[in-house]
């Protein structure tokens, strides 16, 4: 139509410098007038290379998940890569499922947070013999020689227990999640170990919820008998289990019962008055960090690593 090499055009539609800016213009008028675009796929199997990021999680409705998603996905389009979006639903067998599908769309990464019943991660690792790096996040295996990018899960749940000693709480309620996962455990260990440097001094009692119904639940049979003086939620999740038992309850906080609990951003403690004192966590500093780790592996940076997000105490009335 504009009599002009095939050539010709897909270095206009490319950008390319050695096409003058009046050809560029007429190449691009014509292709926005025939609503052009590349064929990706075709794209990806010339090159052998693809700009699609497979990233799977077990829910995409979970808080955390969204802020590390958006994160993930403003620093993709910087980039020139898309993501493809997948769920588990905490199930091993649609893990499996996901990873074929991220494996037939030539994905050129995957991000993944495993499910509580992942044992086996050697289909996962089988990605990097294509030099397609996995990265772990969030929910990560305790094999060492994976690719993991996590929040400092021991560290935040120290800032939460050395906060309950300073404000002198003697019986502890602490809510964890699934014992399964090593983030629990991270945390859980951290949490024990902080108070096990004043023995005798207090009561800690722990429980386990998997869920924000699991956590109202168990909480609920938990203080049935007796009000803890403070009651720790190790993520947001579990924190709204735990202030609707709080709630139907009408005790007060703090001068009743006290809170404090992990969170992604703060929004969930926020909303909530009083306003929950909570360690930090981000969800979306975390997806940065982990587009920045991809990047660093496709530059040459193939060897293990394991990156730590700190975190930190933000004070609200709760305690």
């Amino acid at each position: 139509m504009l009599h002009i090499s095939i050539s010709t055009v897909s270095r206009a539609v490319k950008n390319h410098p050695d096409i003058s800016d009046e050809t560029k213009r007429k190449v691009m008028d014509a292709a926005t007038m025939l609503e052009y675009e590349p064929n990706t796929y075709a794209i990806n199997l010339r090159t052998k290379k693809s700009r699609i990021l497979g990233v799977i999680v077990s829910h995409i409705s979970n808080y955390f998940y969204q802020s590390f998603i958006a994160a993930m996905e403003e620093e993709a389009k910087k980039a020139g890569y898309s993501l493809l979006m997948l769920q588990s639903g905490d199930d091993p067998r649609t893990e499996l499922e996901n990873l074929r599908i991220c494996r037939a769309n030539r994905v050129a990464a995957i991000f993944i947070s495993i499910t509580p019943g992942t044992k086996d991660i050697q289909p996962f690792l089988k990605f990097s013999e294509n030099n397609t790096p996995v990265i772990f996040f969030d929910k990560v295996p305790d094999l060492e020689a994976c690719n993991k990018v996590c929040i400092a899960d021991g560290e935040a749940a120290t800032l939460a227990a050395e906060e309950i000693i300073f404000r002198k709480k003697k019986n502890v309620l602490g809510v964890f999640g699934n014992k399964d996962l090593s983030i629990n455990q991270k945390r859980l260990n951290a949490f024990l170990s902080t108070f096990e440097k004043f023995p005798g001094q207090h009561n800690v009692e722990i429980i386990h919820a998997s869920s924000s119904d699991d956590a109202l639940r168990e909480v609920k049979n938990s203080i049935s008998q007796q009000t803890p003086d403070v009651i720790f939620a190790m993520s947001d999740e579990i924190l709204t289990g735990v202030m609707k038992v709080l709630q139907v309850r009408q005790l007060k906080i703090p001068a009743e019962t006290s809170v404090i609990a992990i969170s992604n951003d703060g929004f969930i403690p926020r909303i909530f008055e009083p306003e929950i004192t909570y360690v930090e966590t981000s969800g979306a500093d975390l997806g940065r960090l982990a587009f920045k780790r991809m990047t660093d592996y496709q530059n040459g940076k193939t060897f293990i690593q394991e990156l730590l997000l700190p975190a930190k105490l933000v004070p609200g009335k709760s305690l």
